[in-house]
């Protein structure tokens, strides 16, 4: 079942879409979450990934740490599902751990009195970090790493033609087309990308990765992998990328075509490349670091979680 549903592009995926069944997709998959949860009768505490899967939860009393991305809080607008949340959270320890700071208020807004609400970034493989990149500054290459929808391109295409159509440099564009998407021909579509690939072909050779996202996110986990990677970020100025970018230092933050037009061209100088892929590597080791890092973070809940329990 699992497996159809990644097939299919994901539950959030699905449930956007429309098609026919979509409505019924959400049940199918908390129903054997519940018989899951209910058939473990040992465990101690829960560790959720996602605050829809907290839904199905027994009323058993355990605590629970859930994990929270971007695309969770759009949940919360959909009618029942807030005060469902809450009414599972009653009457057990709660940790909330989204994975960039910026969701923290709107959290604190809607469980913070039933709740302890802790951000805890997801951790970097060590592979990221060993990546020394060898550029080509007559032909630069630029990345694009991305579900294709609507929202996830915002406006790369419309912005991106004068710099990349007929010019020398190129923009790759990886990731799988979960919406119908006329691609322009100057864009080289490779369609999705292993991490394997990209930490062996793609980031070795890229002046930068580029995200024009519109879609509301957590701190999406390419950007950095990136990062670790050296490699400078050009991103639309959104509260998903801002906790990430340090404008100007790691990359560049940019509201219009001209400033994208200008990050562009000012990290094609290798001198500046260098210094602000050295400075995305160093923010990225000293504020996220390795998943053994994350690790430790969610350990400390845990204990923290059991201690507590049932005081």
């Amino acid at each position: 079942m699992l497996s159809d549903l990644m097939a299919a592009g994901g539950i959030a995926h699905v449930m956007r879409s429309l098609r026919p069944g979509a409505l019924l997709a959400p049940l199918k998959l908390l129903r054997p979450l519940h018989a899951a949860y209910r058939r473990e009768t040992t465990t101690q505490l829960y560790h959720l990934n996602w605050l829809q899967t907290a839904l199905p939860l027994p009323r058993d009393g355990k605590p629970v740490l859930v994990t929270v991305l971007g695309t969770d809080l759009k949940l919360l607008n959909l009618p029942l599902v807030k005060p469902l949340l809450r009414r599972v959270m009653r009457d057990r320890k709660v940790a909330i751990c989204p994975n960039a700071e910026w969701m923290q208020p709107i959290l604190e807004r809607a469980f913070g009195d039933v709740a302890h609400i802790q951000p805890v970034p997801f951790g970097i493989d060590p592979v990221w970090y060993g990546i020394e990149r060898q550029l080509v500054p007559e032909q630069p290459v630029w990345l694009a790493v991305t579900r294709l929808t609507r929202d996830k391109l915002g406006p790369l295409f419309e912005w991106s033609e004068p710099l990349f159509k007929g010019q020398s440099r190129q923009l790759h564009l990886l990731g799988p087309m979960q919406e119908q998407t006329e691609l322009p021909s100057w864009v080289h579509y490779h369609g999705p990308a292993t991490p394997e690939q990209l930490a062996t072909h793609w980031f070795p050779k890229a002046h930068g990765l580029v995200t024009l996202s519109e879609h509301a996110e957590g701190r999406p986990q390419v950007m950095l992998e990136a990062m670790a990677a050296g490699l400078p970020i050009i991103a639309s100025d959104m509260p998903a990328h801002a906790s990430l970018v340090q404008n100007n230092i790691t990359g560049a933050l940019c509201r219009d075509r001209e400033g994208y037009t200008a990050a562009m061209q000012r990290l094609e100088n290798a001198a500046v490349n260098g210094q602000y892929g050295a400075s995305a590597r160093q923010w990225v080791q000293e504020a996220v670091g390795t998943w053994d890092d994350c690790a430790e973070r969610f350990l400390a809940l845990y204990n923290e979680l059991l201690t507590h329990a049932y005081d």
